[in-house]
């Protein structure tokens, strides 16, 4: 039995950080009940990665919405609106990303719904919080990448901001989202009472720069000084953390003693015995570690620094890493079919509890799938 069986999450959000969390919720074993706008459905149906789609709704939205369910229901026909109450009040969690303002003209803001059920859980997730001069404002992942300065941590100095491939605020936020509906589920078991859940996409965007934003805080406003070296990868760490190419490929050295890996390598490290030198002068010092490495393949010199215990590895593409045999062992893809019969190959929950992997075959619904089922279990 997985943890969260029994427990129904209604989902009114879209795009990213609302429906990632509440495919994690599902992973768990909750009940995930999407609320869609009739025909059309969430607006990520629509919002494709590379143009691809999976009946007639895009991969993208099949990626975060597999293992819930959808009911089709117009939040502006009280008919409908109706039917939505009923369900809140057998619900014990809802979520919603809308813009501040939007639920209350509905009539299920966190008070009133108290009124409908008052043991909700009831999740929001905003763009920046729900007051101020920023609360209505789009709260879309590139816009949070660039406001919060995560922009200028990735890359070469000479790029300018470089924002990350990946729609890193949306999954953070999701996460944090997770993590407060969870700690709400224990509060509302001590007190009986709802509990409201908020996080914005700027503050979790923000909590994970933590180490970046104490150091600016504690080190009198010096901004992250990133390096102008090929494969730098961090601003605020010394050589010779970072990605470099070989003969066939390219190699990552995390952190360690410089002076015992140059003496493995053959390179004359002495003139940077002060390891302060390993950060301010750094990009010599790779400039000297990428000319060594390129001389041998990425075996070559995996084999000698990982039998001399320094932490390095392979630089895998997808298809490199599609062919290791830990996907196979540690199970890390999972197939999932939709009512049509159709297939996709997805990634899986990385928990385990008590040995158990966490799977699911279901893939997302169509709009409004399970109607009949919802309304016979529910609302008859």
């Amino acid at each position: 039995m997985k943890p969260l069986e029994g427990l129904v999450v209604l989902e009114f959000c879209q795009f990213l950080a609302g429906p990632s969390a509440g495919l994690k919720l599902a992973d768990l074993g909750a009940r995930v009940i999407k609320i869609e706008r009739p025909v059309k459905g969430e607006a990520c149906r629509q919002l494709s990665i590379k143009d691809l789609f999976v009946d007639d709704s895009s991969l993208l939205f099949h990626t975060i919405n597999r293992n819930k369910e959808s009911f089709a229901a117009d939040l502006k026909n009280p008919d409908d609106l109706v039917l939505v109450k009923k369900l809140i009040a057998k619900a014990d969690i809802m979520t919603h990303n809308f813009r501040p303002g939007v639920m209350e003209k509905i009539g299920l803001d966190f008070e009133t719904t108290l009124n409908i059920n008052s043991k909700i859980i009831y999740g929001t997730i905003t763009g920046y919080g729900d007051k101020g001069p920023w609360a209505n404002k789009p709260g879309q992942d590139l816009l949070l990448q660039s406001l919060s300065g995560l922009s200028w941590l990735s890359g070469r100095k000479s790029q300018g901001p470089v924002p990350f491939g990946l729609a890193v605020a949306d999954l953070m936020c999701g996460n944090h989202f997770v993590q407060g509906i969870l700690a709400a589920l224990l509060k509302r078991a001590k007190t009986g009472k709802g509990v409201l859940v908020e996080v914005s996409l700027l503050e979790s965007v923000l909590d994970v720069q933590f180490e970046a934003i104490t150091s600016y805080l504690n080190d009198g406003g010096q901004q992250p000084q990133r390096s102008d070296v090929k494969g730098s990868a961090h601003a605020f760490l010394s050589a010779p953390y970072g990605v470099y190419q070989t003969k066939n490929g390219y190699i990552s050295l995390a952190m360690g003693d410089l002076l015992f890996i140059g003496s493995i390598l053959e390179i004359d490290f002495q003139k940077y015995t002060d390891k302060h030198k390993w950060f301010s002068q750094r990009d010599e010092i790779r400039e000297l570690l990428a000319e060594k490495l390129n001389t041998q393949t990425a075996d070559y010199w995996i084999e000698a620094l990982q039998k001399n215990g320094i932490w390095c590895g392979k630089v895998l593409n997808y298809e490199e890493l599609d062919s290791q045999p830990f996907v196979n062992e540690l199970q890390l893809k999972q197939t999932v079919q939709n009512s049509a019969g159709e297939k996709l190959v997805t990634t899986r929950s990385p928990i385990q509890l008590d040995g158990e992997i966490l799977t699911s075959t279901k893939a997302a619904p169509k709009v409004g799938e399970d109607n009949v089922t919802i309304h016979e279990q529910f609302l008859n």
